[in-house]
């Protein structure tokens, strides 16, 4: 069942998230928009590691999810309930806000871009500070394998909240948009061409860059597949990008890291050995080329650490890197 969450885009159409589970068990509304939740300690304590395993092996593709169900399922003689299981891993993006779209520090609109390389157009959403009456350094903000779900645009706003002006592009703007169900939106993106998606976000690095809030400096945040595109952008357009933060994002293809100029800080957490198992080599190439890079690794922490919108969220390691992204937004953009 999809329901609203009260939250209306720009356009007028209302958010919605998959409600067929209650969450309520799992995170307490926050009192204010603004406020950070309370996570219940239940859901890194007591849920077992393989299942935030299997839920991101479901979440790639590599199982599907009755299988990705079946292996719940045997977590019930723990005395797990599956309901209980399957809401501490799915999003609840109601309880999951930390600005509101309707902050009055934030201007929050959506904009189209030409993308010929890619699928003609792209759309996504813009925000920037209220307070702006010039121009400030630009960030690009990348999602999941899922479009611009609630999460991401709820990242953007922080961005802006921040100072700069970010834009989230949705990737699946060819397809109508991001659905409102996450299952639904990875089903959607691994539809189109993954070469189009790319020259789409390459496509709108340069659109931000050139826009008329722009002081011409470029950053770009991402998770996940949104990482690997922040990888990406580093090594296709080293020249118009001038600061990356991949979230947990695999590296470029091999033969372009050479290309990488701007200074990278790339998080990754502990416990997602998927992706951490391309660091070793892109370390190297990384070394290679000089480029001027930090790794952090969050001890203890999933793969979507920083989506605070489902169970693998880690509050304490989320703020931290957050922190640490911004911090480096300012070091190489202001």
């Amino acid at each position: 069942m999809m329901r609203s969450t009260g939250e209306k885009g720009v356009d007028g159409m209302p958010i919605r998230f998959n409600a067929q589970v209650t969450r309520s068990n799992v995170y307490r509304k926050c009192e204010t928009m603004n406020t950070p939740r309370t996570q219940d300690v239940t859901t890194q304590l007591d849920i077992p590691q393989e299942a935030f395993d299997w839920y991101d092996e479901y979440a790639h593709g590599v199982i599907d999810r009755r299988t990705f169900m079946s292996r719940l399922a045997t977590l019930t003689a723990t005395g797990l309930s599956m309901s209980a299981l399957v809401a501490a891993l799915t999003p609840n993006y109601a309880a999951a806000e930390q600005v509101s779209f309707n902050d009055p520090d934030i201007t929050a609109r959506y904009a189209v871009f030409s993308s010929p390389q890619g699928h003609g157009e792209g759309r996504g959403y813009l925000v920037s500070p209220s307070s702006l009456t010039g121009k400030a350094p630009v960030v690009l903000v990348i999602h999941e394998n899922r479009g611009l779900n609630p999460y991401i645009k709820d990242v953007a706003r922080r961005v802006a909240k921040a100072g700069f002006t970010a834009f989230a592009p949705d990737a699946l703007h060819p397809s109508g948009g991001y659905p409102g169900n996450d299952d639904e939106g990875r089903r959607l993106q691994r539809e189109l061409d993954r070469a189009k998606i790319e020259q789409d976000f390459i496509a709108a690095a340069r659109f931000l860059k050139g826009h008329e809030l722009s002081s011409g400096r470029l950053g770009a945040v991402g998770f996940c597949f949104g990482g690997y595109v922040v990888n990406m952008l580093a090594a296709t357009i080293p020249d118009a990008l001038n600061a990356g933060v991949p979230f947990y994002g695999t590296p470029a293809a091999k033969p372009l890291r050479k290309n990488i100029k701007s200074p990278l800080l790339i998080q990754l957490a502990e416990l997602d050995s998927r992706v951490n198992g391309t660091w070793a080599e892109y370390e190297d190439d990384l070394k290679a080329a000089k480029v001027d890079y930090k790794m952090h690794m969050y001890a203890k922490a999933n793969h979507g650490f920083h989506n605070d919108s489902t169970g693998r969220y880690d509050e304490t390691q989320a703020a931290l890197a957050w922190d640490r992204s911004l911090a480096f937004f300012r070091q190489h953009l202001t």
